[in-house]
């Protein structure tokens, strides 16, 4: 009787994994999107200041790769390509917008008294994001980090978009702090034990700008990127089981600059003493903003780091994708000195051609795909790919008909090394400044700025020569540009958002 006991409970717990794991021959996927960090911010691409040994461990243990692209030049529009599959021509969110009718939208003291102030506008609420094609296949399905794309009051929340938890900032000016009051568990508000520094609060007058004490405001207690991270490997764990996805959404490292302490005395000893920041017109002041600015990124590798060992832990890492990149480039903003970390790399040394723009230094981003069991060690790939590609290559791994509105391509046979098509073009566009339009074909890049202005004129690169985009052929390539006028047209719709409106184009 007692081995019967025995066997029938082996069984019973057979049973369970069985239902709860219905699939493992399937990956686990993980996708870690990065904020404003630039090409060249990371060691698999070059990085000499800013120590990054877990990311480049995993980039090295998988396929880099050159040519991709963010799916935008700002945060909100890129998270929407992400979720669904669809360029910024055609998508319902085309840029930034913080929906400024609802009230006082940037007051942390506003937003905290009242939720509804929250959040960026919503995507509608027939979407099917790619959180909703993992569910149908049975995985568990997480979100950790920055939204962006829906207020707490709209159907478009993390938990009403196709994942089972969330976990962190709803809206991206909550962002703007790395000590907010609060956060978002699921659908409830978790508090933390941090008052509100308003965005542009300035040293006080009388404090000495070279003491590290004079910036005490601005670190206090609860670090949201610390809170994040648990609850991301508490997923895990929960979910070591099931098949699952985890959508990590870091919001590192878009200013302010703020970062744990050991890591900032670490890169203060390293560089030495520097000039400190603090007119405070956009951001916090920082004492050592150099130091501070490779802290944050310091960090974030700490984290994936953390992501990878739990994997480990768990025995999932070698059947588990983990997709690495960013939102956009390294931001315009005076307080990270891009020259000084080389971060938009070969692409530009010009702050207007970072992030907000669509020059390569605006889109072009850091990114590898680490899959142990099928991606052979080492790889490196210039498949010319785009953040909507994502999901055209989970609808592929899961054998499913891409639907005709998905404009992205899977990237799956690059990753398993078979035979890839190409795009035919990468395209984007943008109200901001003026308007812009951008396209990338095979080597030739394109862009259309100051569109509202009455401009027609489009510029010409060839990024085999020019990476840096500094030299216009577009009066020796009138067949090239006559093809890309046609697309420039064919490739958008007229958005669904008048806030998206390009003038010239829409009106």
């Amino acid at each position: 009787m007692k081995y019967i006991d025995q066997f029938l409970l082996i069984t019973f717990s057979l049973f369970l994994v069985c239902c709860s794991n219905p699939n493992k021959d399937l990956p686990n996927v993980i996708y870690i999107l990065a904020d404003d960090l630039g090409y060249g911010d990371v060691g698999f691409n070059g990085q000499k200041l800013i120590e990054t040994p877990n990311i480049d461990y995993l980039a090295s243990k998988g396929m880099i790769f050159s040519n991709h692209y963010s799916g935008a030049a700002v945060c909100a529009p890129t998270r929407a390509v992400f979720a669904t599959g669809i360029h910024t021509g055609k998508n319902h969110i085309r840029n930034n917008s913080e929906w400024a009718e609802r009230g006082d939208v940037w007051s942390f003291k506003a937003m905290l008294d009242d939720p509804s102030l929250e959040g960026q506008r919503p995507l509608p609420d027939t979407t099917r994001t790619v959180a909703h094609i993992f569910k149908s296949q049975g995985y568990k399905t997480g979100m950790v980090g920055k939204w962006g794309l829906g207020a707490p009051n709209t159907n478009s929340i993390p938990n009403k978009m196709g994942f089972d938890f969330f976990y962190g900032y709803n809206c991206q000016r909550q962002a703007h702090t790395y000590y907010p009051t609060h956060l978002w568990k699921n659908q409830e508000r978790e508090y933390l034990n941090n008052y509100i520094v308003d965005k542009k609060q300035a040293l006080e007058e009388g404090l000495d700008p070279l003491d590290p004490n004079s910036y005490i405001d601005y670190y206090q207690n609860d670090y949201a990127p610390t809170l994040m991270l648990k609850e991301a490997l508490n997923f895990i764990e929960k979910n070591k089981h099931d098949n699952f996805f985890l959508y990590y959404a870091s919001i590192i490292p878009h200013l302010p600059l703020q970062a744990p302490k050991k890591w900032v005395d670490y890169y203060v000893e390293k560089f030495g003493d520097e000039k400190p920041y603090y007119p405070a017109y956009a951001y916090y002041p920082n004492r050592y903003p150099k130091a501070t600015y490779a802290a944050m990124i310091s960090y974030l590798d700490e984290i994936v780091g953390s992501l990878t060992q739990r994997l480990k832990e768990i025995n999932q890492f070698e059947n588990t994708i983990i997709m690495f990149t960013s939102d956009n480039g390294v931001t315009h903003l005076d307080q990270v000195d891009s020259d000084f970390f080389n971060s938009s790399a070969m692409f530009s040394d010009n702050v207007d051609m970072v992030k907000g723009s669509l020059f390569e230094g605006g889109i072009r981003v850091p990114s590898f795909v680490s899959w142990p069991r099928k991606i052979k060690e080492g790889s490196f790939s210039n498949h010319i790919s785009s953040t909507q590609d994502f999901y055209a290559t989970i609808l592929d791994l899961f054998k499913i008909k891409k639907p005709k509105h998905i404009t992205g391509l899977s990237f799956l046979p690059t990753l398993l090394g078979k035979k890839q098509n190409k795009h035919e073009y990468l395209y984007w566009e943008t109200n901001s400044r003026q308007g812009q339009q951008a396209l990338r074909m095979d080597k030739w890049k394109a862009i259309r700025r100051n569109i509202a202005t009455g401009n027609k004129e489009i510029e010409l690169f060839d990024l085999t020569l020019d990476s840096k985009e500094k030299n216009d052929v577009s009066k020796s390539n009138l067949d090239v540009i006559s093809q890309i006028e046609i697309i420039f047209k064919e490739a958008r719709t007229t958005p669904t958002l008048k806030n998206f409106y390009i003038k010239g184009l829409d009106f």
